[in-house]
């Protein structure tokens, strides 16, 4: 008797089955490979200048490669040859690339200096090509097809580890790209490939290294240490004062000596983002009390008036 769809194993065999249209059954013309090229610069510039998207998903696909690396196998599994393949690889990354930057200019401070940060993601352009032509023997549903996926999966994993960990600091935030790393990690072979072989050691790798990957980010939480405001005219403090955050969970602070200012500073190392107060309290229990702002590698502190 046939499962009903609404069984979760039929559900399940269903989304994998209408996903692996996408790897092999697109027909992926010239005229689309520019179009998504125009498109994916045009919407990755949006994410890096626009605000609200920052320190979160969606600022991903502007600083590492793991949604690029989605885009590039997408190529070329519709590519139709080996040629086919790596020429649509190389144009798309030659176009989105450089439109990335081209749009972000007129709204930075660095202006054309903006492309200096280019020569890293032109690199990886040119390497579209050899990967593109390589690549699309995954095609060819053999063993060592999975040897030219695995270092995709090794970059995807790397973003993992890196978002995961912003994820346990900054909470919701950064969800959405751990859920597409895993998702890549698991599925790609599942969905490269036909072997069953393949597929089931593939995603069975896939699924050791996501749990590897956040037992040791939850075994080892991340923490932002960081020195600041050293002692001065305006900000005095030494080490008679006391300082505290009002809500402790977000890390722990105290006043250290510097042998490099040669005055004290004060040392943090925070726990999580959000915001709270900072206070210091001088020896005749004077109050001073700083608005404090942190986030995952910076911070901002302001004194409350």
């Amino acid at each position: 008797m046939r499962e009903p769809f609404f069984y979760p194993e039929s559900f399940i065999r269903y989304i994998i089955k209408e996903m692996k249209k996408l790897f092999g059954g697109i027909e992926l013309t010239w005229k689309k490979v520019i179009l998504s090229a125009i498109l994916a610069g045009i919407v990755t510039a949006i994410f890096a200048i626009v605000p609200l998207f920052h320190n979160t998903s969606f600022e991903a696909v502007t600083v590492t490669p793991e949604v690029w690396i989605f885009f590039g196998i997408l190529i070329i599994m519709n590519g139709k040859s080996n040629m086919d393949s790596a020429l649509k690889c190389f144009v798309f990354f030659l176009i989105s690339q450089p439109l990335v930057y081209l749009i972000q200019v007129p709204f930075s401070s660095m202006g054309w200096g903006l492309f200096n940060y280019y020569r890293y993601w032109f690199l990886w352009t040119l390497l579209c090509f050899p990967m593109g032509y390589i690549g699309y023997w995954m095609k060819k549903d053999r063993w060592w097809g999975y040897l030219i996926l695995f270092p995709m999966i090794v970059l995807t994993a790397s973003s993992y580890l890196t978002y995961f960990s912003d994820f346990l600091f900054s909470m919701p935030r950064f969800l959405l790209i751990c859920l597409f790393c895993v998702a890549a990690m698991i599925l790609y072979p599942v969905l490269i490939f036909k072997d069953m072989k393949i597929r089931r050691f593939g995603g069975v790798t896939g699924a050791i290294a996501v749990f590897y990957i956040t037992f040791f980010c939850l075994m080892d939480p991340p923490v932002y240490s960081v020195d600041f405001m050293p002692a001065s005219e305006e900000n005095y403090y030494d080490d008679s004062y006391q300082v505290s955050l009002e809500d402790d969970s977000y890390g722990d602070v105290d006043i250290r000596y510097s042998e490099n200012t040669e005055d004290h500073i004060l040392h943090a190392g925070f726990k999580k983002a959000g915001d709270t107060i900072l206070t210091l309290i001088a020896p005749d229990g004077e109050k001073t009390e700083y608005e404090l702002h942190i986030e995952r590698n910076s911070f901002r502190i302001t004194k409350k008036q």
